[in-house]
């Protein structure tokens, strides 16, 4: 695993987002991509008019599939069958790249004994895809000089999550794909700064820049840069905290541009653990259902009224600047820190040196400032700062300030010297369906809205092209249940039950139901799992059993 958290680093892409254009294959898994990265959807539509093979891999004929040169259509929560019964094939028919293993990978023999089992017929069995299209697409993948992984939360949000992105990596290396132009691995990060947040340290085990607070050396750093003594104990990662809570070792919760109460897994657990918080601080753009039930509100500006740094994800940091002042008494995020910091520290300290006024923008630190504590921070970053940001983004790394910027990661190699193949055990979903909850429910995101819609559903246009929650059904279960389209059902899991119109489409095959969560009136995460992938402790929101009845 070392290996490949260094291969990996933040699970930013690796390569470009002008770079897909110039690949020979596109291997896109778990991305409906036109509909949740529209913008990166038409690079692909464009790689492949210019002759790039298209490979989808998703449960449902999402629109790229009308592109794709295959379409492997896996049951929900078999992602990692299917990506070892690839690399199977690969190393099989001696189609992986000898030279690029022998110099740059190890654990290649441990790697290749974990996979002799998973042929393309035990993945038949399990995921749905013929054999013979396993073994075409390994092919094709395999014999392409530049061959591009493209995935989201499709694959990561599983128990296997962890498991199924390392696959991925495994696939990536053995075909020589790490560090170079049109190839790579590239995740494509969900929400705007994803990235950024996760640069800066937003997980209980690391500081900024994936420096580990369990390492002494990086926990010295930081706490001469910030004169203060530092824990080597991480906190609790999101996932954890509702737990926490109902077992009463968390009081209180700040949450700040986020919505958990319609996002989180099995959401009603999650609302009924910050209703027991002693104080639940809420700070965002708009009353969302969660800022509903919170004791302080506190009023954020939008990325249109506030000055910093945004890093996308393509690793490349990218000036924001204010255009209009934020309204009424709303504040930019670090404006508002700045000033509950200040009275936390005032009656002691007296407030920020050089002022104790509280009013937007007088105190310090600036966002300038805090940049240039970031590239105190992180070596990644520390050939940037404003005044080049002026002249355009740059991606990190860029450790000087004759650094251009690395727009391709691991072009001359990788930081821990060479990449760790994983041997990685395919184990399934935690929850499958049986007599009681015979369907399998997949998740996600359309066009029209956003996340939790929190924003878009303020939108009158976009609002009126999709405008409810829909549960979309194969003609062969939905005639079992004898349903008509748009009919009203009800859907229920071992979690809770939401009410909402049946759509009879051939985009999801029998057994399989797909519901988008945007909707609060009929919110699919009531329904979804909260089983958390054990190392990293993502939540299972990709696959769960429920049952549809006819109301």
């Amino acid at each position: 695993m070392t290996g490949l958290v260094t291969v990996l680093g933040s699970g930013a892409m690796t390569n470009t987002i002008n770079g897909i254009v110039d690949s020979d294959v596109m291997l896109v898994i778990g991305s409906n991509t036109t509909e949740t990265h529209p913008i990166i959807g038409l690079r692909m539509l464009a790689a492949a008019k210019k002759g790039s093979k298209l490979i989808v891999a998703d449960p449902r004929r999402i629109k790229l599939c009308d592109s794709a040169d295959q379409w492997m259509q896996q049951r929900p929560g078999t992602d990692g069958a299917l990506i070892n019964a690839l690399c199977h094939v690969i190393i099989r028919d001696e189609l992986e790249d000898k030279e690029y293993i022998a110099e740059r990978a190890e654990n290649f023999d441990a790697f290749k004994e974990s996979i002799a089992d998973c042929t393309p017929e035990w993945a038949a069995k399990i995921t749905n895809v013929p054999a013979t299209v396993i073994e075409e697409v390994a092919h094709i993948f395999a014999k392409a000089d530049r061959a591009g992984i493209y995935y989201t939360m499709g694959i990561t949000q599983h128990t296997s999550g962890t498991d199924n992105v390392c696959s991925l990596a495994n696939l990536a290396v053995i075909t020589g794909n790490l560090g170079k132009a049109g190839a790579g691995l590239n995740p494509l990060r969900g929400q705007n700064n994803v990235q950024g947040a996760s640069d800066m340290g937003c997980n209980p085990t690391f500081f900024p820049g994936y420096q580990r607070c369990d390492d002494e050396t990086a926990r010295k750093k930081f706490a001469e840069i910030w004169d203060a003594p530092i824990t080597d104990k991480p906190g609790l990662l999101a996932t954890e905290m509702g737990d926490a809570i109902m077992e009463g070792k968390l009081a209180g919760l700040w949450i700040m541009g986020e919505n958990p109460i319609l996002s989180d897994p099995n959401s009603a657990h999650a609302k009924k653990a910050f209703e027991q918080l002693d104080c639940l601080v809420v700070q965002d753009i708009f009353l969302t259902e969660t800022a509903e039930i919170a004791d302080v509100v506190l009023p954020a500006a939008s990325f249109a009224e506030k000055n910093g740094t945004f890093a996308n994800t393509e690793r490349k940091v990218q000036r924001v600047r204010r255009a209009v002042p934020p309204p009424g008494d709303a504040r930019d995020d670090l404006s508002i820190i700045n000033m509950v910091s200040n009275r936390m520290l005032g009656n002691r300290h007296g407030g920020y040196q050089g002022t104790t006024d509280p009013i937007y923008h007088t105190v310090p630190p600036l966002a300038s400032d805090v940049f240039s504590e970031i590239t105190k921070c992180w070596v990644a970053m520390e050939g940037m700062s404003y005044d080049r940001l002026e002249e355009g983004a740059l991606a990190w790394p860029c450790p000087d300030t004759d650094h251009p910027g690395t727009p391709i990661l691991h072009e001359s190699g990788f930081p821990r010297g060479k990449a760790w193949l994983s041997a990685i055990t395919w184990d399934g979903p935690a929850e499958n369906p049986d007599d009681e909850y015979p369907l399998v429910l997949t998740t996600g995101r359309v066009l029209y809205q956003y996340h939790t819609g929190t924003m878009t559903r303020r939108s009158e246009v976009l609002e009126n092209s999709a405008p409810s929650a829909y549960v979309e059904m194969n003609p062969a279960d939905a005639e079992e249940l004898k349903l008509a389209d748009n009919e009203m059902v009800r859907a229920s899991s071992r979690r809770g039950s939401i009410e909402l119109a049946v759509r009879i489409t051939e985009r999801v095959d029998k057994g399989i139901v797909f519901i988008p969560f945007h909707y609060k009136e009929a919110s699919a995460n009531l329904l979804t799992n909260d089983a958390l992938d054990p190392h990293c402790k993502i939540p299972e929101a990709k696959v769960c059993a429920i049952k549809v009845e006819k109301m």
